[in-house]
């Protein structure tokens, strides 16, 4: 099973060590890519801050995310899965799982970045402010640029397992599975659902969204849950105690789509 998940928007910052090996992080066919991503980000925030600032969407009060882009080369470097942070992680809960789980993390888990592309658990990355929507000057929209060099590696990491897809709409668009591919992997959609006045009523949920998927992972992990099928993955998540609507889909090459169904939102 190959998990897909979204970065956090925040990042935990300090620590010691070394400071980035490129060279040495997962998926290397996205060498080149990263490369370009980074020297650009670099450059752009050691030269202007206020045009950075612009590009990157940061407030006043998010100033200092532009000198932490311009140290990037020189910053310490943790594990990614340190240094991802927020609602999803704090409920994924990463830290604390015991080494069976942990170890299926790290083979399983891969995190969708606007300068890294994607990265796995154990890559040591400095923290960084870059998200998929951002639009570099030279390179353009981040979403668009990583989707050639995403086509071109994600075949071979996902495998012949199933993909479950827990990212978002911006990090989705870096890479859309197509094909046979396309046909083992399932998205989630998390909805609240609500009786009111007798009738049920269902919502999108957000923040509790990204609550729901951390734990919905975790739970898999801790059960060392390895289904090869979006149906089977239905079967465990039920087992797990979700309530799971299942939709195939309507022709081949296509993904599965899982409706989440939560009564209580925490």
């Amino acid at each position: 099973m190959l998990v897909l998940l979204p970065p956090s928007e925040g990042k935990a910052a300090g620590g010691s060590g070394a400071p980035l090996k490129a060279e040495e992080l997962s998926l290397p066919g996205l060498a080149p890519a990263r490369a370009a991503v980074l020297e650009e980000l670099v450059e752009l925030c050691a030269a202007d801050e206020e045009k950075a600032r612009e590009v990157l969407g940061l407030s006043e009060g998010l100033r200092g995310e532009v000198a932490k882009n311009a140290g990037l080369r020189s910053a310490v470097a943790r594990p990614a899965g340190e240094i991802y942070t927020g609602v999803l992680y704090d409920a994924l809960g990463l830290a604390d799982l015991p080494a069976g789980a942990r170890a299926l993390a790290d083979g399983s888990l891969l995190v969708f970045s606007g300068l890294w592309g994607a990265v796995r658990m154990t890559d040591r990355i400095p923290s960084y402010r870059c998200s998929m929507g951002v639009k570099l000057p030279g390179l353009g929209a981040l979403g668009a640029y990583w989707r050639a060099p995403m086509a071109e590696v994600m075949p071979e990491v996902a495998g012949d397992g199933l993909v479950l897809d827990l990212r978002s709409a911006a990090y989705g668009s870096a890479w859309k599975p197509k094909g046979e591919v396309a046909g083992r992997t399932a998205t989630v959609r998390v909805l609240h659902s609500q009786v009111v006045d007798g009738v049920e009523k269902r919502s999108v949920v957000s923040h509790f969204n990204k609550a729901t998927k951390g734990r919905l992972v975790r739970d898999l992990l801790l059960a060392g849950a390895s289904p090869a099928t979006p149906a089977e993955l239905v079967t465990s998540l039920r087992d797990l105690g979700f309530t799971v609507e299942a939709t195939a889909p309507p022709k081949p090459g296509r993904p599965w789509s899982l409706d989440v169904i939560v009564t209580q939102i925490h």
